[in-house]
């Protein structure tokens, strides 16, 4: 079996609903995965918009939610991205603070990459890593990730 990531908020491809956006209640969506690999000691949840900040001239990688040392029994995340489970670690998103930041972009429509890996290790406590920090870390650990991509463009000035 693959692994795999979904969120029954909505589907691969599709938009994000507004309820998980700077525009509405700024939730995590809920997300769900299915196949980790025999062998997996920890999972790594990287959220980012590869848009920022207009599509139409990318500048840089917008980085919305690190969650590292996720137990591989674990199957997914409620609304709200709480409570996380055991053990879990989180790392800083570009707002520079913990948590879930939902989509907000200034212009044009972004894409939103919910990327899950599966480690065959769990991480040393980094901290509060960034997102280049977090990926040294896993670097030569992933046994296999998924990708679930949401779009969303804000209707409100």
């Amino acid at each position: 079996m693959t692994l795999t990531i979904c969120s029954p908020a909505f589907p691969h491809e599709g938009e994000i609903p507004i309820r998980y956006t700077c525009d509405g209640e700024d939730l995590a969506p809920p997300l769900e995965w299915h196949g980790v690999p025999a062998g997996t000691r920890s999972l790594v949840l990287i959220v980012d918009d590869p848009d920022a900040p207009d599509p139409a001239a990318p500048q840089r990688v917008w980085v919305h939610w690190l969650l590292y040392d996720l137990p591989p029994d674990s199957t997914g995340l409620p609304e709200g991205g709480e409570p996380l489970p055991p053990g879990t670690r989180e790392g800083l998103n570009d707002w520079k603070r913990t948590g879930y930041g939902g989509p907000c972009p200034p212009i044009g429509r972004h894409r939103y990459f919910f990327k899950l890996y599966a480690l065959d290790t769990v991480l040393p406590d980094l901290g509060t890593p960034e997102k280049p920090e977090l990926e040294r870390a896993m670097r030569g650990y992933v046994l296999d990730e998924a990708v679930l991509m949401g779009t969303y463009q804000r209707t409100k000035p």
